[in-house]
């Protein structure tokens, strides 16, 4: 990945859970965009299962680099950190992760507790699957309907994609791009349509594609 590039989850919203010496762990994995989201999320699931032991949790935030963890109550070290590192290892931000312990009466140890918060986490965000944002620009093309054919076949060639068409007068096309790509596509659009046709630059966004 470049350093224009970035992991999130995939699904907004993922869950999985295991059961380890009665002791039930439910992992929840979310896609924030900001501290106050991660908090929210968290505050969620402790009033969902308000009858529970824990609710450990680590968030980070892409957007000043923005990290926290916390072991609610179990011994320090085995939840939090465990949960940090997991996504921390994946690469991925922009996510918080929640895992909900219900104790089943039997003592884990330290060891048994930081390798079960880390299997909840793990979970979750297999659950959850990723996303790999890149930077892309947005185009729009006007295209009389007689060179939509050439024009649409231009642009898979190319890794565009169309995301919106409307019909009038002529067509209009708005078009993604990996960013960096524009002048190489707008040459094979005008070579494909006699010179009619050429991408108008709009805009640059993050745009995700799943890759696991």
């Amino acid at each position: 990945m470049g350093e224009s590039s970035y992991l999130v989850p995939f699904e907004e919203y993922a869950t999985d859970r295991f059961e380890e010496k009665r002791s039930k762990f439910i992992g929840e994995l979310f896609r924030v965009e900001t501290p106050e989201q991660a908090v929210e999320k968290i505050n969620a699931v402790k009033a969902k299962y308000r009858d529970a032991r824990h609710h450990c949790y680590a968030y980070i935030i892409r957007e000043g680099n923005y990290m926290r963890y916390s072991d609610d109550g179990e011994p320090q070290g085995t939840a939090g950190m465990p949960i940090l590192e997991v996504l921390r290892h994946a690469g991925v931000t922009n996510v918080c992760c929640v895992v909900t312990r219900y104790f089943g009466g039997i003592l884990l140890g330290t060891g048994g507790l930081a390798r079960a918060y880390t299997k909840g986490a793990q979970i979750a965000l297999e659950a959850a699957g990723l996303s790999q944002m890149d930077r892309y620009s947005l185009l729009l093309l006007s295209c009389p309907y007689n060179l939509l054919d050439a024009v649409q076949k231009v642009l898979p060639e190319h890794g565009a994609s169309v995301e919106e068409i409307e019909y009038g007068a002529d067509v209009t096309l708005t078009v993604a791009l990996p960013e960096g790509g524009e002048e190489t596509l707008n040459t094979a659009l005008m070579d494909a349509t006699a010179g009619q046709v050429a991408a108008e630059y709009i805009e640059s966004r993050f745009m995700g594609r799943r890759i696991k």
